[in-house]
C-alpha cells in the first residue's frame, strides 16, 4: 500500500534523512537512495514502512503491513516521527528575537524536529547512548534488535528484524550485550515500567518529565530528549548537553559552562526543542 502525506512547506528533508541515517540500527533500519525504511511492530503485528521525499509538500510512504485496520495508526506514528504537523511559523517567529537562531533559522528553514516510531525504541536509544558516542550506542543497539527482536521475512533488503517486545526486554539480562550492569538494569526497568504503565511514552501527557525521571537510572538529560522525540514536549531540553555546549562553541567562539546554556534557553521557552535541534543540525552540518 502506498500513502501520501502532506507537510507544510519547506521542509528539510535532507536534514531529516541525514539524522536517521546517522542513527540507522542494522537489522531494524536503513536508509539508502534517499529512501528511510524500517521494521515496524503492532499489537504483534509486524511488516516494513518505507518513506521518502514524493513531492514537495509531500512525503511518499510504502507500506508492507498484514493488517489494514492499522493504517491510520501507522500513518498517525509517521506523521509524528518525520514531524509533518509542526508549526514552523510559530516557533521561528518567537525563537527569530535570538540573533543567533534567527541566523540558524535562515540558514535551514524547513528544519523538523525527528520523532521515534516507538517510545520504548527511544527510551533504550537514549540510554544506550548515556557516556558514549553515538556510533557506539548504535551498535550496542543492532546487538540488542539481534538477539531478542524478532526475526522477520521482508522484501526490503536488511531489515531482518522488529525491536524487542517490553515483555522480553523486562526479562533479559541485557548486560550481556557489552554494557555496565547498572545500565542493563536501567534499560529492563524501563521495559518493565512501560508493562506496568502502558500509557508512559504517549505523547502530549502532562508531567511526562517527572514520570521517567523517577525510573532508576533515567536522569534528567535522558527524560529531556525522550520528552522531545517521543513526547512531543517542543520545550523538552536536554541541559548539559555536550552537542549542544559544543555548537556554541562553534558558532560564538567560546564554550559555555552548562549552567549559563540553561539561562541562555530561558527566553527560548516553550521552544527550546526546536532550538537544540538548530544547534545539533548546524554542529553535523559545520562537520
Amino acid at each position: 500500500m502506498r500513502l501520501a502525506l502532506a507537510n507544510a512547506l519547506p521542509y528539510d528533508w535532507d536534514a531529516m534523512l541525514g539524522f536517521l541515517a546517522a542513527r540507522a540500527v542494522v537489522g531494524m533500519e536503513t536508509v539508502a537512495d534517499g529512501v528511510y525504511s524500517r521494521s515496524i511492530g503492532l499489537n504483534g503485528v509486524h511488516g516494513t514502512v518505507s518513506v521518502w521525499l514524493g513531492t514537495a509538500d509531500a512525503l511518499a510512504v510504502e507500506l508492507d503491513f498484514p493488517d489494514p485496520a492499522a493504517v491510520p495508526e501507522i500513518a498517525i506514528r509517521v506523521r509524528r516521527m518525520f514531524d509533518l504537523d509542526a508549526d514552523l511559523a510559530l516557533m521561528q517567529g518567537h525563537l527569530a528575537h535570538d540573533p543567533l537562531l534567527a541566523r540558524l533559522i535562515a540558514a535551514c528553514p524547513g528544519l523538523r524536529i525527528p520523532g521515534a516510531w516507538d517510545g520504548l525504541e527511544l527510551a533504550f536509544r537514549a540510554v544506550l547512548g548515556q557516556q558514549i558516542t553515538v556510533v557506539a550506542a548504535i551498535r550496542l543497539a543492532g546487538k540488542l534488535v539481534a538477539q531478542y527482536g524478532a526475526p522477520l521475512d521482508s522484501g526490503v533488503p536488511g531489515l531482518t528484524h522488529v525491536f524487542p517486545e517490553a515483555s522480553v526486554l523486562a526479562a533479559a539480562d541485557l548486560a550481556t550485550l557489552g554494557m555496565p550492569k547498572s545500565r542493563g538494569r536501567t534499560l529492563s526497568g524501563v521495559a518493565q515500567a512501560l508493562l506496568d504503565e502502558p500509557s508512559l511514552f504517549e505523547p502530549n501527557r502532562e508531567g511526562g518529565v517527572a514520570r521517567l525521571m523517577a525510573l532508576h537510572g533515567i536522569g534528567e538529560w535522558t527524560a529531556q530528549y525522550i520528552a522531545l522525540r517521543q513526547l512531543r514536549d517542543l520545550d523538552g531540553f536536554p541541559t548539559g548537553d555536550v552537542g549542544l555546549l559544543r555548537a556554541l562553541e562553534v558558532l560564538e567562539g567560546e564554550r559555555p559552562p552548562a549552567r549559563n546554556l540553561s539561562l541562555r534557553a530561558e527566553p527560548w521557552r516553550p521552544y527550546r526543542g526546536y532550538a537544540a535541534q538548530l544547534l545539533w543540525t548546524s554542529l553535523s552540518r559545520a562537520d
